[in-house]
């Protein structure tokens, strides 16, 4: 009835941060979480192309039922969001593609589901999946890390956005 396996996603152009996460019986279980960097140095299509690839690759390896991407917030540097909604399009469109549905989620709604804080600091959201999934199973890179925390909010929201959409369809 719910997602049981979900591709977490923390969009970037730099650096992708990547995870696998299943439902599992007791607690969450992380099947694979990485971060993708595309070189600085490459033109921007070329460092989409990449993103697109390993995304589509890992959709197709993994075979979530869902892909959770944080939802981007424009702040003052808008140079710099237009870069990170380039690569979210991409992610999506990779999602698209493979006919697995796309969720997204704000900063302050991932923190809420790690944390029960809405401004939590990356500390504590790395304190927060050490609970949920035991120290050891944190990935060590940040963008993995916080890959993990889309993935684990999904899997707690998609009850309620189910029953949501099922409601607003009647």
């Amino acid at each position: 009835m719910f997602d049981s396996r979900v591709l977490g996603v923390d969009p970037g152009t730099g650096s992708v941060g990547l995870s696998v996460v299943d439902r599992g019986k007791g607690r969450p279980v992380v099947s694979w979480a990485a971060t993708l960097s595309t070189p600085a140095a490459a033109p921007p299509e070329e460092r989409l192309q990449r993103i697109h690839t390993v995304v589509t690759d890992l959709l197709a390896e993994h075979g979530p039922e869902a892909l959770a991407i944080e939802r981007l917030l424009w702040g003052r540097n808008a140079g710099s969001a237009m870069h990170v909604a380039r690569a979210s399009g991409v992610v999506m469109l990779a999602a698209a593609q493979a006919g697995v549905r796309v969720f997204e989620y704000a900063p302050l709604e991932v923190k809420m589901a790690v944390t029960g804080v809405g401004n939590a600091t990356k500390e504590q959201v790395r304190r927060g999946l050490g609970l949920i999934l035991g120290a050891a199973h944190v990935p060590k890179q940040p963008d993995a890390a916080d890959a993990v925390a889309v993935a684990l909010c999904h899997l707690q929201q998609a009850p309620i956005r189910r029953l949501e959409r099922a409601g607003a369809g009647r």
